[in-house]
């Protein structure tokens, strides 16, 4: 990444780049960061580390005047401070908003990597819907989100992750499966097509908005039927295959780029977790359950809008096939927690028992609206994950919470504390998470990738726009349920 990119962060990615901090890798790792963390708490702290204005990729006033609001409601100056430097970080930083052939195009990058992965670009984007009725331009710039997720499933329904410009060929050109033009990753995940769905299903009954669901739309979802479908693998193992030379071996598939073998149960392969490593058994339940629900929203949009029964019936029916298969296929009855749902299974009685941080995971399943929270066996898995009987949980003296292979040993992810506090019955416990991503910002102001457990000075990834406004969603959240004063009284480390 050029240098000029990094100056859109101001002043804490000056200091972050100037000591080399600042990661444009893909897979960065643990680095510690504690000269550089003391200098911004002293120099900046409480002070706005959002870029200037002239800076900012994309504003929206509704955004602007809700960042106004929450700050006038918290009394806890850190939090105020790190709200605001987080909830816009995705539209100050990431937005690359246009028109082309006269409808809105918006590419929305993760922040250091130069790409746009479907998952990350519709999670970034959601927490502003809620606002896009109160600001033209900013529906308009979602709008364009919409568009380019499904011009680019049309582009190449396997891949992952897309360049803004469709001529562009990039790092991983040289893998060895169908790479085209444009396309920056072709890991196969079914999350890469059901956020795009979820975001779309969302501006819509917000907006109510029908513009984007027209012929790119209808192209979009039967690609993704044909793309399930062909993952179900059925009638053969279809026409995916994906391998890397790499020494890391979750970046690529065994079995000549196929992976482990599966049982044909009516599950669909995920061959890459939302990690974008690979799945150790290829029918990776929380995206099965997020395929679930979005085929049926997906269902509803094409029965509605498009007046398609025959695209909206097959919708319904994928979705009823996949929910038959997760309940008899996804759970273990496990000797300590009781039934809980299984991370991956291969249809032949084989279970992989964990979580990853990244989302869809069995921790966020409710968060995703894919499972009731109070689902006896959701609350199971759930004790389950947040346990060292997760082999991915670690717990230090910095704090503790759910990792993954991506980074790996004793690395938390702050999503998973996000996700313990989104999907959390109980007051103290989401105050207890609060404080803790509090605690571990490492004095920055952000949200980061990972931290070391036992130090978050040492962390991954100083600009990653997903957790960011990730963690302003959850404080707006939480304070349009009424929980200022549990924010507030929060004391800061």
């Amino acid at each position: 990444m050029k240098k000029k990119n990094y100056t859109l962060y101001g002043a804490i990615v000056t200091a972050f780049l100037l000591t080399g901090n600042l990661h444009a890798s893909e897979w960065t790792l643990p680095v510690d960061n504690t000269n550089v963390v003391s200098r911004i708490s002293t120099d900046y702290a409480y002070t706005t580390n959002r870029p200037s204005k002239k800076d900012r990729l994309f504003s929206s006033t509704a955004v602007e005047n809700e960042i106004v609001r929450i700050k006038k409601l918290l009394t806890n100056k850190k939090l105020a401070w790190m709200f605001e430097n987080c909830f816009p970080n995705t539209l100050d930083t990431t937005v690359r908003f246009s028109k082309v052939n006269g409808k809105p195009d918006t590419s929305v990058y993760t922040g250091d990597i130069h790409a746009m992965w479907l998952r990350d670009s519709g999670a970034q984007v959601w927490p502003y819907v809620q606002f896009a009725n109160e600001d033209p331009a900013l529906q308009e710039m979602l709008a364009g989100t919409i568009l380019r997720q499904f011009s680019s499933i049309n582009l190449d329904r396997y891949a992952n992750a897309f360049y803004t410009d469709t001529n562009e060929t990039g790092h991983w050109k040289s893998d060895i499966t169908d790479m085209k033009p444009g396309v920056h990753e072709r890991k196969w995940e079914i999350d890469s097509q059901c956020y795009p769905i979820r975001l779309a299903y969302q501006y819509w009954k917000t907006t109510g908005d029908t513009s984007v669901f027209q012929e790119e739309w209808l192209n979009a979802i039967v690609n993704i039927l044909k793309t399930l479908k062909e993952q179900q693998r059925k009638d053969g193992v279809g026409p995916y295959k994906f391998q890397r030379k790499t020494e890391r071996a979750l970046d690529t598939l065994n079995n000549d780029g196929l992976g482990a073998p599966i049982n044909p149960v009516g599950l669909i392969v995920s061959s890459f977790r939302p990690s974008d490593d690979a799945t150790t058994l290829q029918f990776l339940i929380p995206s099965n359950f997020f395929a679930v629900t979005s085929l049926r929203k997906a269902a509803e949009i094409l029965t509605a809008v498009n007046k398609n029964a025959i695209l909206s019936e097959e919708c319904t029916e994928l979705a009823q096939e996949v929910e038959t298969a997760l309940k008899k296929y996804a759970t273990y009855n496990h000797p300590k927690y009781g039934t809980i749902y299984a991370f991956e299974v291969d249809g032949f009685g084989n279970h992989l028992l964990m979580d990853d941080a990244n989302v869809p995971s069995l921790l966020a399943m409710p968060y995703l609206g894919d499972v009731d929270v109070n689902d006896p066996v959701y609350q199971n898995t759930r004790r389950f994950v947040w346990s060292e009987d997760n082999p991915y949980f670690f717990r230090g003296k910095a704090g503790e919470g759910i990792g993954g292979p991506h980074i790996g040993y004793d690395m938390v992810w702050p999503m998973s504390i996000m996700m313990k506090a989104f999907t959390s019955r109980d007051d103290e416990e989401i105050k207890w998470c609060i404080k803790l991503l509090m605690d571990t910002d490492a004095g920055t102001g952000f949200m980061h990738e990972s931290f070391h457990k036992d130090d978050p000075a040492n962390f991954t990834r100083a600009w990653f726009a997903w957790q960011n406004t990730l963690f302003g969603e959850l404080i707006l959240k939480l304070v349009n349920e009424g929980k200022v004063d549990l924010l507030n009284s929060i004391e800061n480390k």
